[in-house]
């Protein structure tokens, strides 16, 4: 559900009204169902919630219902007004989802957007879901290693941060051969397994403006990424760059390669939110399961107007749809 004060009831139920005309896969919702039904009246719609124990019981009540687990909150939910109260109820929502994945009860976890803030103010000590999601996967997939990479994806677009969310005077200690070796990998492998491409191209950005321009805008560029490039390359991974960032992202340009790789988060979610800002996807790769979020926040100053789209969060679950159904043929 994400923080329930925020935008994310709103569209989960605006996506369950359009399931038939969108297509969508049937979903059942980890949240609480009177807030929801609350939410439902406040946005004038007829909602059908039913309750179930189990996600296996989704299929048989998705056509006719919203089927929801029920994830209790201890203080009413107000829309653009968030209560710290809630947050162990959105955090819980995640990691009984989770659990459910791990179990193989469902195939896909969809998250609604959470507020940071709310979940710093309670404890919260990880710096976004992408990285809860990985200490999530280490908790239920132990003794293997888990290296959360956040993807954004469109039809025009996909790009992967390299650092998230860190001071941008943080980021060129950051830039390290080690972190480009495994972010190229894990996309890698997730373009070829998730999204059906046999021979992925990766693009990778250069720090500095003009990539460096040869070492005389920054040195980061030809002493730390170039060489992991020519490292990756003799892996046979198609990768090229460091590339100027301010070249990459045109119609021409986007033809040369499936996923580039940014070296921080503007670097990468500029370009995303500029082409495909209603219908953009945040995917985690590198996790056991299948996890997509729309691509956008709580939206807490419009979530008491009504007017949220939900356009991303039903390209994030049809997406989710699409990356679960090639795992489980890549498996059969």
């Amino acid at each position: 559900m994400g923080d329930p004060s925020g935008i994310g009831p709103e569209i989960i139920i605006k996506a369950w009204l359009a399931r038939a005309d969108e297509g969508l896969p049937p979903f059942v919702v980890y949240a609480d169902p009177a807030m929801l039904r609350e939410r439902a009246r406040l946005l004038g719609v007829e909602l059908q919630i039913t309750a179930v124990a189990a996600a296996g019981e989704t299929k048989q009540v998705f056509r006719n219902a919203l089927p929801v687990i029920a994830i209790p909150l201890v203080a009413r939910s107000e829309p653009g007004k968030p209560n710290d109260k809630n947050a162990p109820a959105t955090i819980l929502a995640i990691e009984r989802a989770v659990a459910d994945a791990a179990q193989g009860a469902i195939r896909a976890v969809v998250t609604a957007p959470i507020s940071k803030g709310v979940l710093y103010r309670t404890g919260f000590d990880h710096p976004g879901h992408t990285e809860f999601l990985g200490t999530l996967a280490q908790r239920h997939w132990p003794g293997r290693q888990h290296h959360a990479v956040m993807m954004l994806a469109s039809d025009l677009l996909r790009v992967v941060p390299l650092t998230i969310h860190l001071p941008l005077a943080a980021v060129p200690g950051l830039i390290t051969r080690h972190g480009i070796f495994e972010t190229v990998r894990v996309t890698h492998e997730a373009l070829r397994r998730d999204f059906g491409i046999p021979a992925p191209r990766i693009a990778v950005c250069g720090l500095n403006p003009h990539a460096g321009e040869g070492g005389t805008i920054g040195r980061e560029d030809e002493e730390i990424i170039q060489p992991a490039i020519r490292e990756l390359r003799h892996e046979g991974i198609e990768v090229t760059g460091p590339h100027s960032a301010d070249t990459l992202f045109h119609a021409e340009a986007r033809k040369n390669y499936d996923a580039a790789i940014a070296m921080y988060h503007d670097q990468a979610l500029i370009p995303i939110k500029t082409l495909s800002f209603d219908d953009g996807v945040n995917i985690t790769l590198g996790l056991p399961f299948v996890r997509t979020s729309p691509d956008h926040g709580t939206a807490f100053d419009i979530a008491h107007l009504s007017c949220a789209r939900a356009t991303s969060l039903i390209a994030a679950l049809k997406m989710a749809d699409a990356m679960s159904v090639r795992r489980m043929m890549a498996v059969s």
